[in-house]
């Protein structure tokens, strides 16, 4: 009986982390988060934990406790989703090229790295891009802010360019992207796909 119950209870382990990581070789978020609650997902010592904003108060909820220190075992904070901020512009007008980076971990920056955002140059003429955002908001949290302010009827865009999120897009510029807890250089390399399921911006007149 009792190596029965052994048995069973490794079978039942073995099936609950399965829809989780908790190691660098497995780093995968609770299975069963919608891809919205993924992004606010991060690795903290007590395990999984899920961000949410409940009326004006921030709030954590420990999703899955995994009895040590997450953090530490997944190795160093990777890039998981980059998103557009902005979901237009417009060559006229001008404005503000904003894009937000996710990683599994919470990150402390300092200086000001960038990230590059490509121009396909399908408006008129060429030799426009890329387009250098530069850091400018969320050190301590797992979502970093890029932004790149561009002035009305400026020559850096032209009506039909496509802008979109390339292979490795983040550079540090000189300062530093670091886990917040244990101060190890995050990773900031991220996959053509992380840049294609950020989606496009096509520049109108």
């Amino acid at each position: 009986m009792g190596s029965e119950m052994c048995i069973r209870d490794r079978n039942r382990e073995d099936r609950n982390m399965a829809l989780w990581g908790v190691s660098d070789a497995d780093e995968s978020k609770p299975k069963y988060l919608s891809d919205a609650d993924k992004k606010n997902c991060i690795a903290k010592s007590e395990g999984w934990v899920l961000k949410k904003t409940v009326g004006s108060r921030n709030l954590e909820e420990i999703l899955v406790a995994t009895g040590a220190d997450l953090s530490v075992g997944i190795g160093q904070a990777d890039i998981v989703e980059i998103d557009f901020v902005s979901t237009a512009f417009d060559k006229s007008d001008g404005g503000t090229l904003s894009a937000k980076v996710f990683f599994n971990e919470n990150v402390t920056v300092s200086g000001t790295p960038q990230l590059s955002v490509t121009n396909g140059n399908e408006g008129t003429g060429s030799g426009r891009g890329p387009h250098v955002l530069s850091y400018a908001s969320g050190s301590t949290t797992n979502e970093l802010v890029f932004s790149l302010a561009i002035g009305a009827a400026n020559a850096a865009t032209n009506e039909n360019d496509v802008l979109s999120i390339g292979a490795n897009c983040v550079s540090l510029n000189g300062g530093t992207i670091v886990d917040s807890v244990g101060g190890g250089n995050a990773t900031i390399t991220s996959s053509a796909d992380i840049g294609t399921a950020a989606g496009t911006i096509t520049v109108a007149a």
